[in-house]
């Protein structure tokens, strides 16, 4: 018995605004969903933020259903969970996955939380904020139970654990009940294989480069999905890397020296299938005004995007264009500031309340904070679960 496993499609994501980058997602998904008919797996498991919006473009969706429908032809029916990107955090919100039950999707929902395929039992939760840890710990300990009566199961989740994320984490590694076999991660964009409880507990990554930043992981493990087999003792993964459509290219450059090594780089590229995307960072500079028309002129129309960064020659002032990916961000800034209260409940809090109205998601915000103050401070609250 094999399944495969993906998450963090986030079919929609338009990456530095361009629709080049909406297509590359799509392409990525496409080429997934052939491979894991080839594989001949029995069925698909997909842990979240399928999309990248929880109302996505048409465009988004006739995707997800083209590949559906391969699947649904091809007798492989998929279970998947709603992600952080992919729900709306109100009560009675549907997420988008449910517009396609009828092409194969089986929805695991706080209220529907778990299948069977033949006698494997598969449980999840879609995602769920920090502030709802009692909340959450306590459906988990209920899906433990229910999995102790099979001798296989999965748990199928979308969450930051501690062990793996630096910030904003919803789990410890200790809230996971340890009877499941196969813990099918999501939220991480990295690629991560380790050992847990009697099983094995995956993140595959995300199926696209998101973010710059998970560019060292790629180099490193590849994107794509997991391929994995029940019949053991143990589950056996196999990691199935995907070609992604175009190149991330990181080059360091001297300003002395400037234009041989733009003429390096052109001969790198210029016979590339799609242009690609570059980072680049140019040392020694002094002085700006000449660079932008330079660099422009000579990688523009072989490029898809350029992102460079200035370095002076004392390395001091490194700011001269503001480099996003790597500048103090106003998360970190705020996580920064609600340390004097020596609460990672409110920090969680502050962070998630941050996310929600930086998208005007008013109500979801109202709602957070009346699900935090029942849950923390509500004396009725704590007097039910004694």
């Amino acid at each position: 018995m094999k399944f495969a496993h993906l998450a963090d499609t986030h079919l929609g994501y338009r990456q530095f605004g361009l629709y080049e980058r909406e297509k590359d997602f799509y392409e990525v998904f496409e080429k997934i969903i052939d491979r894991i008919i080839e594989e001949d797996v029995d069925f698909v498991v997909h842990s979240g933020d399928l999309f990248d919006d929880s109302k996505p473009s048409p465009l988004a969706l006739l995707n997800v259903q083209r590949g559906l429908m391969k699947l649904k032809n091809a007798n492989i029916p998929v279970y998947a969970i709603a992600g952080n990107h992919d729900t709306v955090l109100r009560k009675n919100s549907i997420p988008p996955q449910v517009l396609f039950k009828k092409f194969g999707l089986k929805v695991i929902s706080q209220i529907n939380t778990n299948y069977m395929y033949e006698d494997i039992f598969i449980a999840g939760l879609p995602y769920v904020p920090s502030s709802k840890h009692k909340v959450f710990k306590k459906k988990l300990s209920e899906l433990s139970k229910k999995a102790s009566n099979h001798e296989k199961s999965i748990l199928i989740l979308h969450q930051g654990i501690d062990k793996y994320f630096n910030l904003q984490y919803e789990l410890e590694i200790g809230d996971i009940p340890d009877n499941f076999n196969y813990y099918a991660m999501g939220h991480l964009h990295n690629y991560i294989n380790d050992d847990f409880g009697k099983g094995k507990l995956v993140y595959p990554g995300s199926s696209e480069i998101w973010k710059t930043n998970e560019i060292s992981d790629y180099r490193k493990n590849g994107k794509g999905f997991v391929i994995v087999d029940l019949d053991g003792n143990k589950p056996s993964v196999t990691r199935i890397k995907i070609d992604i459509p175009r190149e991330f290219i990181d080059r360091s450059v001297d300003y002395n020296s400037l234009s041989r090594d733009i003429e390096s780089i052109k001969n790198t590229i210029k016979d590339f299938d799609k242009k690609p995307i570059i980072n680049l960072t140019v040392n020694n500079v002094e002085s700006t005004s000449d660079i932008y028309e330079m660099i422009n002129e000579e990688l523009g129309d072989l490029t898809l995007n350029i992102r460079p960064k200035f370095i002076s020659p004392d390395e001091e002032n490194i700011d001269l264009i503001i480099d996003k990916e790597n500048a103090l961000g106003p998360i970190e800034v705020l996580s920064d500031r609600l340390e004097i209260y020596d609460d990672e409940n409110i920090s969680k809090l502050g962070i998630e309340l941050y996310n929600l109205l930086s998208k005007d998601m008013i109500e979801e915000s109202e709602e957070l904070i009346s699900e935090f103050y029942k849950e923390n401070f509500s004396i009725e609250n704590d007097v039910e679960e004694d």
